[in-house]
């Protein structure tokens, strides 16, 4: 397994982010808050993290939900997985939803979310005026599974 190497500013007073186990595939990301924050039932927020970092081209870093939160607190990310290009040098912040009925809690340093190193191509769109049949052509959502 390749080790990328990221620079990281760390603004908080949090660890960085780090991987649970051995064979995590995403490190946890923790909230860096001055004051807990209430999430109220499908309210969602913008959660500051105080990271900021130095993506080499050819990689982003996905922020995906936790499942742990989502199962425990009806907690999750939207926009995932979010994108954050290595042309960026703001802080990363995690937009939450509570999807839960009840209002819920986050604290400094609660694990919010998890960051995902990912290699990224970049594609060149070639314009054209017919693409190649397929079996499929132009089935489109739930074309592929079997109906009862």
């Amino acid at each position: 397994m390749e080790t990328i190497a990221i620079k990281v500013i760390n603004k908080s007073n949090n660890e960085l982010p780090d991987y649970a186990t051995q064979g995590s595939a995403g490190m946890d990301i923790r909230a860096d808050l001055s004051q807990p924050m209430l999430l109220a039932p499908l309210e969602r927020k913008l959660i500051p993290t105080g990271i900021f970092m130095e993506i080499p081209q050819g990689f982003e870093v996905q922020v995906r939900p936790r499942s742990g939160l989502a199962f425990k607190n009806g907690i999750t990310c939207l926009n995932t997985p979010g994108t954050i290009d290595s042309d960026y040098r703001g802080e990363v912040k995690v937009l939450l939803i509570n999807l839960s009925n009840e209002a819920q809690t986050i604290n400094n340093g609660d694990r919010i979310a998890q960051l995902i190193v990912a290699r990224v191509e970049q594609a060149a769109l070639i314009s054209v005026q017919q693409l190649n049949d397929t079996v499929r052509a132009e089935g489109g959502f739930g074309h592929t599974g079997v109906s009862n």
